[in-house]
């Protein structure tokens, strides 16, 4: 895919992400997708019907309010992206930061690797030092 196929992929998983739309994510990813968030207790997810329960959580526990671009860049069927991602979370689980809530702003690294016109793996790195600066355990907010 040229880049301009990659970006089309990717931004139409960032809408759907922003929409709480899991069948949309879903419908972005291989069968066989490969998805990890760096210090999440679940570790490496495989396949859609894992990438379909995180994305579930992942839309009950953070609630988006904005994406800024950082920068791209663009390889042979890879993609790095880095955003800044502001919104609500209410429960920072799956980011290895259990119980803490409130509102915040992060960077976010996604390492993207696509195949047949799909993303097949999804590696993600999350500023969980802004995550704890900006955010409370659950029980004191």
């Amino acid at each position: 895919m040229d880049a301009a196929g990659l970006d089309q992929v990717l931004n139409d998983h960032y809408m759907y992400e922003a929409t709480d739309d899991v069948d949309g994510v879903v419908s972005t990813v291989t069968d066989d997708i490969k998805h990890y968030v760096t210090g999440s207790p679940l570790g490496e997810l495989s396949g859609k019907e894992a990438a379909r329960a995180f994305y579930a959580e992942l839309f009950n526990d953070f609630r988006g309010e904005g994406v800024e671009p950082v920068a791209r860049w663009h390889g042979d069927n890879f993609v790095v992206d880095e955003i800044i991602w502001t919104g609500q979370i209410d429960n920072a689980r799956l980011f290895g930061l259990e119980g803490r809530a409130g509102h915040a702003s992060f960077r976010l690294l996604h390492v993207l690797e696509f195949r047949d016109g799909k993303i097949s793996r999804e590696n993600v790195w999350a500023d969980t030092a802004a995550i704890l600066a900006q955010t409370q355990e659950k029980e004191k907010v």
